[in-house]
């Protein structure tokens, strides 16, 4: 081990930096000199993401292949820092108020904390720079989702979250301990070479993924999500939703397909059930929620049943349409989830009801809302019809006729979710109201970050171009 195996982690490095930088100001910095905290505190993230666009994409690895990097890696990162930058640009006016604005630097560090978490999720190969990835990913995020701490629904929320996390790494520490009794190591590319079908084996590799399968919130396992998204900050639940689940599901891809190949007639029917449950149960769900931070919460269950229509393939185009896939849901979202901020921080509302007649007062708001909407239930020509059918498109290249069946079901569930994207927009266009929201007055962070998730949702869907560089991109399969 030399300092040549850390110049290769040239992402977390410069994360490194900017958390190392934002502690020491937030620490040093005068009364008058932290006014400025946040601008620097995104200008710096903002250098931080567009650097990482320019980082070597060769494979290459370090620590004796405990991290790789490559095209794949980076792209995958570099998706997941456009999503951080926007959502801390949607989260000045929450971090203004008083009970928030003395611990603003907490949340930025925070933020950061767990995103370097994920980084070592999706560059890791071998289980314990994983384990140690998802765990800093994980426990940071139960300060966030309790950072408004004198509210009950958020510190309920917190609870929540740190027990299910607490227990599901618990599950997935048992099976990775299996597999390292099984195997004598792991190292990703030297279990490859172990794996074989075994009782032993066979139950590692459920214990593990059924801890996984927690983080992702795939039903059974998503019980925790529509109380800790309801009970969370807005901006936190924006980062749980888009950010957290991404990097998860990607993980998840790259161990299925480099230790578990061996075992894909076990997992693959597992995995088809848990997909079906977890798009429909999250759907019918929705269906009931008047409060829409629980509307988007199973909306978001229901969506990572999407993003996993494409692990079936194992081929670079499957991975392709899932960082696609994740790339279009963080713009969707972030619309989504800036207008609900916008309105919650000014009123306090969040309920559908309250949406009515929002167009009248509202106009840009609806208009955007609507957008999102649109995009999340996968309506030509948005990014989210495109990410829809590029996934459906990797599921059935394999030529199942099992994933044929799938997707189809998985087509019949998109109309479905159409009813209750659309109620909303019927709330805010339709639907009348003797005392709407008032017209309301955003600041220029969340401006900025709400056109760019619209610009985003239709010049993503209309130019296809990252699409098409993703997929020339290796991934090792």
């Amino acid at each position: 081990m030399n300092l040549s195996n850390y110049l290769l982690m040239k992402p977390e490095l410069s994360l490194i930096a900017v958390f190392l930088l934002l502690i020491f100001y937030d620490l040093f910095a005068s009364d008058n000199a932290k006014k400025y905290y946040f601008p620097i505190a995104c200008l710096l993230f903002l250098v931080h993401t567009v650097y990482c666009f320019f980082i070597s994409k060769d494979v290459l690895t370090a620590f004796g292949g405990m991290y790789v990097t490559g095209a794949a890696q980076i792209t995958m990162k570099s998706v997941l820092n456009i999503g951080v930058f926007l959502i801390f640009l949607q989260a000045n006016e929450w971090l203004k108020k008083p009970e928030s604005i003395f611990k603003r630097g907490e949340f930025f560090m925070l933020t950061i904390l767990t995103l370097l978490g994920m980084y070592l999720m999706i560059s890791s190969g071998s289980f314990m720079i994983f384990y140690i990835g998802l765990e800093m990913a994980s426990l940071p995020v139960a300060a966030l989702v309790a950072f408004d701490k004198y509210k009950n629904n958020s510190a309920e929320a917190g609870a929540k979250y740190i027990f299910n996390a607490i227990f599901s790494s618990a599950i997935m520490v048992f099976g990775i301990s299996f597999l390292y009794g099984a195997c004598g190591t792991l190292y990703f590319d030297d279990m490859f070479q172990s794996i074989y079908s075994s009782p032993l084996i066979i139950m590692a590799m459920v214990f593990f993924l059924s801890g996984l399968f927690f983080k992702i919130s795939l039903v059974p396992f998503h019980l925790w999500a529509p109380d800790v998204y309801q009970g969370a900050p807005t901006n936190v639940t924006l980062y749980l939703s888009t950010i957290s689940k991404g990097a998860a599901v990607f993980a998840l891809m790259i161990i299925l397909y480099k230790v578990f190949p061996a075992l894909a007639g076990i997992w693959q029917p597992i995995i088809w059930i848990l997909i079906l449950l977890t798009i429909t149960i999250g759907n019918l769900f929705a269906l009931r929620q008047k409060n829409l931070k629980r509307l988007l919460a199973f909306s978001s269950i229901s969506q990572a049943g999407y993003i996993m229509l494409s692990v079936f393939s194992g081929s670079s185009a499957g991975m392709s349409a899932t960082i696609f896939y994740v790339f279009v849901y963080v713009f969707s979202n972030l619309a989504a989830f800036g207008v609900i901020s916008a309105i919650e921080n000014k009123t306090g509302k969040v309920n559908m009801d309250d949406y009515n007649g929002l167009y009248l007062t509202n106009p840009k708001l609806a208009l955007v809302m609507m957008v999102s909407m649109f995009s999340l239930g996968g309506i030509p020509f948005t990014a989210g019809f495109f990410s829809k059918l590029f996934v459906f498109m990797a599921a059935m290249e394999s030529g199942n006729p099992w994933n044929t069946v799938l997707v189809f079901l998985a087509l019949v569930n998109t109309v479905v979710s159409l009813y209750y994207y659309l109620l909303v927009v019927k709330a805010m266009f339709i639907n009348k109201n003797d005392s709407p929201i008032e017209t309301l007055n955003t600041d220029s962070y969340l401006k900025i970050s709400l056109v760019a998730s619209v610009v985003g949702i239709f010049c993503i869907g209309v130019i296809n171009c990252f699409y098409e560089y993703i997929n020339t991109v290796s991934f090792g399969f």
